[in-house]
């Protein structure tokens, strides 16, 4: 169970923060498998922390020893046992700490995986809703707060609630009037505790989505440097930056402060403690219930619970900002997995369920080399579709459309029109407000390949590049692949030919060879039906010829949905469907709509102006 985040602004829909109860049934979940690796962590720690509690009584006989006048050979065998007490305790703290670290690492990786691959499968339309500076805050900040935790405060909380209660056990055992003088604390602490936490966990996730505020607007202004200046807005966005910082650092503040008044209650706490066992073995000792070194023995067990005891009230600071991100992470993870059917959605022919197909993010893989690329033509059914992104903003309305087998149709119409609304939805990236999309289902391969002009070229060499798209793809499909999209070439010309590193702090390949990059990945995949959405939009004039010549081949063969950038495209595709304010107002052959004189013809006059119109 979610619940939705407070916005930092009145734009913003924050993706969700799932509730206490849910994030500890994730926590247990992510456990669940390595429970061994758990207890037998959690038992070795047990063992150290007992063998540890010996030094103490054998402190307390060494002061007998020479309370009592003895001679000085009484003092070798406690000497020589507690040497074998650190040794002994050394080496199991450390194979317990150990084991408990690495159950934290593993459970940690395990809930970096579901994050990243739940996020990979959140609609677009609520990504675009929530800004990228909430995910961002979330994949960074929230997953390093809770990485923190994980390598220390878990293997020290774990270590420090044993120590706690072995060492109460043991007050018990010296007399149980110790423990009841030591237990004066007891209430300070718990008091100090709730004060703490009741103000933490709210402080806490109000500063993780005030710092998400702060990284949106930065990457907002960042990215729109260009605009800003060109409408002298630099001013309003630095006041606007300079406010969520501000409120940011005013909560930082706050923390602080929260923290300073938890630590000077932990100390009065300690004094009272120590008071009432000090005073406590005065009059044992006086009435001679105990021995000088028993008393000895009870305030220095005492004593060495400031330790465990402030770790683990200091570390509820790192376990409430944990609990804060843990539950933004897990609140994410529930988002990318609906809890019930959606009214519009995006049946596979057959059947089967789809996978959301985000860009370049393929499925299962053929195993033929792109010689023989060309897979088996798809239908491709859109059913009354319509599409919202907000309560007034319709964007598609009952739109129909039937790609036939093999059938390569373009998408044209003026910005705004839906174009990319819908070629998503037909990919399965994003789920319809209404009606149905039947499309391919992959049997062995991908069903549905969707290329964009946002293309991102991984960090690695060239080959590993493409063969995220068929891992087990050898060089020489490889090179037939680029090849086909005619990138081969450029491809062995780089200076390592295949082996070159690309992508960050690599060799830079520009928008055009990183859209024939893509174009190759397609080819790999084999789909059965490829959405191209504006994929040769980034080339510029230089190399679209070149680009249009790429994707006309890597279609070649398939059902594919072009949402056309340049109109040369819709000449080139066997059908040309118009939309206008979200709907289709014109379907048909290039020709014959450009001799209706209708919407088409005016996109094909004003796109054309003196060009020379090509042939189909």
């Amino acid at each position: 169970m979610t619940t939705p985040s407070r916005p930092a602004d009145d734009s913003a829909e924050l993706l969700p923060v799932a509730t206490p109860a849910r994030t500890r049934a994730a926590l247990r979940a992510l456990i669940r498998p390595d429970r061994g690796l758990a207890l037998t962590g959690i038992g070795v720690l047990v063992a150290a922390t007992a063998v540890g509690l010996l030094v103490q009584p054998l402190l307390g006989r060494i002061v007998d020893i020479v309370a009592d006048g003895r001679p000085a050979g009484d003092l070798t065998l406690p000497v020589v046992l507690l040497v074998a007490v650190a040794a002994v305790q050394g080496v199991t703290t450390t194979i317990g700490l150990t084991r408990v670290a690495r159950l934290g690492e593993t459970v940690l990786a395990r809930l970096r995986e579901q994050f990243v691959e739940r996020a990979l499968d959140l609609p677009a339309d609520r990504l675009e809703r929530a800004g990228a500076g909430d995910l961002t805050a979330r994949v960074t900040g929230d997953v390093a707060r809770v990485a923190e935790a994980v390598r220390s405060a878990l293997p020290e909380m774990a270590r420090s609630v044993l120590a706690i209660l072995l060492t109460l056990g043991a007050l018990a055992l010296l007399d149980v009037r110790f423990l009841l003088a030591a237990l004066l604390a007891v209430p300070v602490q718990l008091l100090t505790a709730r004060w703490y936490v009741r103000r933490a966990l709210t402080l806490y996730a109000d500063q993780r989505i005030a710092n998400g505020a702060q990284q949106q607007q930065l990457l907002e202004t960042i990215g729109g440097a260009v605009t800003v200046r060109g409408h002298r807005l630099e001013r309003q966005h630095t006041e606007r930056g300079a406010g969520r910082s501000r409120k940011a650092v005013e909560l930082t503040m706050r923390s602080v402060n929260l923290v300073l008044g938890f630590y000077g209650r932990l100390h009065i706490a300690e004094y009272i403690g120590l008071a009432a066992v000090l005073i406590a073995g005065f009059w044992l000792v006086r009435d001679g219930a105990v021995s000088i070194g028993t008393a000895t023995a009870a305030a220095l067990y005492f004593h060495s619970l400031f330790g465990p005891v402030n770790a683990a009230l200091v570390l509820l600071d790192d376990a409430q900002s944990a609990a804060a991100g843990l539950a933004r992470l897990v609140g994410v993870t529930d988002l990318a997995r609906p809890a019930e059917p959606v009214a519009g959605k995006t049946e596979p022919a057959g059947g089967a369920e789809p996978a959301p197909v985000p860009h370049q993010r393929t499925g299962p893989h053929r195993k033929t080399g792109p010689q023989q690329r060309t897979a088996p033509g798809a239908a491709v059914v859109v059913d009354a579709v319509s599409h919202a992104y907000g309560p007034g903003r319709p964007v598609l309305h009952e739109v129909s459309l039937t790609l036939r087998p093999g059938e390569h149709v373009a998408l044209v119409g003026t910005s705004g029109a839906g174009k990319s609304t819908l070629a998503r939805i037909v990919a399965g990236v994003q789920q319809p407000t209404a009606g149905t999309v039947t499309a391919p289902a992959g049997a062995g391969e991908p069903s549905v390949v969707l290329v964009t002009q946002e293309v991102h070229v991984f960090t690695g060499s060239l080959a590993e590049d493409l063969r995220l798209a068929r891992p087990d793809a050898t060089d020489a499909e490889l090179r037939g692949a680029l090849s086909a999209v005619h990138a081969l070439d450029w491809a062995e010309a780089l200076p390592d030919g295949l082996d070159t590193v690309v992508g960050e702090g690599g060799h830079r390949l520009d928008p055009a060879r990183a859209q024939q990059l893509a174009l190759a990945r397609l080819v790999l995949a084999g789909p059965a039906l490829a959405v191209l959405d504006e994929a040769t939009a980034e080339a510029g004039s230089a190399g679209a010829r070149v680009l249009e010549r790429s994707a006309e081949a890597a279609l070649a063969g398939r059902t594919a949905l072009i949402v056309a950038h340049r109109l040369t495209q819709a000449v080139a595709a066997d059908r040309v469907v118009v939309l206008e304010a979200g709907r289709v107002v014109e379907s048909g052959p290039h020709d014959e709509l450009r001799a209706a004189d209708g919407p088409y013809a005016a996109l094909w006059r004003a796109w054309s102006g003196s060009r020379t119109a090509p042939h189909p």
